[in-house]
């Protein structure tokens, strides 16, 4: 079994309003991430809430097989919200995919390329990498949970996995990255750059 944990419990703070309500394509900006990483093929999918998670609940509509947590101490940072997102899987999942709730420009190969390399080697971890950057989706196979659980602060487990370079396996894609949507000039950029809208 592999599940999704969406981690979009952040509180906006360079943004000045709740990022994941910017209306993008006629819907909220959490809701592209959410829908991308519903037809992953994942078995199940969670959602981190934590700043105007109320709002954000209203506002957004889940696949059948997802389900939203809310991180209460959001404002302890990242690794909070990722902490909560793996001890909230189901006991029977052996991965997690890991999305960001601000990039909703994720394509969908790069889902499948870190699906199909994690189904290949078994991880323990399967990085998106694009052009040599790396970036996320990120699996996490079950094994290491207990050393990531132990981070803290924003940088989730970024620290652990510079520490064991040894486990990181990087999906390697010929795209850039999808940009990540924290200010008003990376909301602007992102509006920019779409096809549907210039």
């Amino acid at each position: 079994m592999i599940s999704g944990i969406v981690l979009a419990a952040g509180t906006s703070s360079r943004m000045g309003s709740p990022k994941q309500l910017l209306s993008y394509r006629g819907r909220p900006l959490l809701q592209h991430v959410i829908d991308r990483a519903g037809t992953a093929g994942l078995n199940e999918l969670l959602v981190v809430l934590g700043y105007s998670a109320p709002e954000i609940t209203e506002a957004i509509e889940l696949p059948g097989h997802a389900r939203i947590v809310v991180n209460t101490s959001y404002e302890s940072g990242h690794a909070s919200s990722l902490r909560l997102g793996l001890d909230s899987a189901s006991p029977k999942t052996r991965a997690a995919m890991i999305f960001l709730g601000d990039q909703p420009d994720l394509r969908t190969e790069v889902i499948v390329a870190v699906f199909s390399l994690y189904a290949e080697t078994g991880g323990p971890v399967v990085r998106a990498e694009y052009r040599g950057d790396p970036g996320h989706p990120v699996m996490l196979d079950r094994s290491i949970w207990g050393k990531i659980s132990s981070s803290s602060g924003d940088r989730g487990a970024g620290p652990v996995l510079a520490r064991h370079p040894e486990w990181v396996v990087p999906a390697a894609v010929d795209l850039p990255p999808p940009l990540e949507v924290d200010t008003p000039e990376d909301f602007q950029a992102l509006i920019a750059g779409d096809p549907e809208t210039t």
